[in-house]
């Protein structure tokens, strides 16, 4: 299932993750496994954030998804089911039929 992953990250623990190095090594372990369709980076509420969309291919891996944005960068995590067009166009066609 495509889903749009947000991380927004802890101000202090970001901020020491920049200083000794460590944040791009965290997103790199988690994209090298996820290999995410696209990943942008920006603020939300006033915390640097991450907006990664990505195939969940198990429910089961949430937890080895979530656990290392929450472990080094105490982040607040969202999975968010999303579409491209085509789904939504398959689903409207689904949704007229019934």
């Amino acid at each position: 299932m495509r889903v749009l992953l947000t991380v927004q990250m802890d101000t202090d623990k970001a901020n020491k993750a920049i200083t000794d190095m460590t944040l791009a090594q965290t997103m790199k372990s988690v994209f090298d496994r996820i290999k995410p369709e696209a990943a942008y980076f920006g603020a939300k509420d006033g915390q640097r954030t991450a907006f990664v969309v990505f195939d969940l291919k198990e429910v089961s891996d949430i937890p080895s998804v979530a656990e290392p944005f929450f472990r080094d960068l105490g982040a607040k995590i969202a999975f968010i089911p999303v579409m491209n067009f085509d789904d939504v166009q398959a689903g409207l066609q689904k949704a007229g039929s019934s």
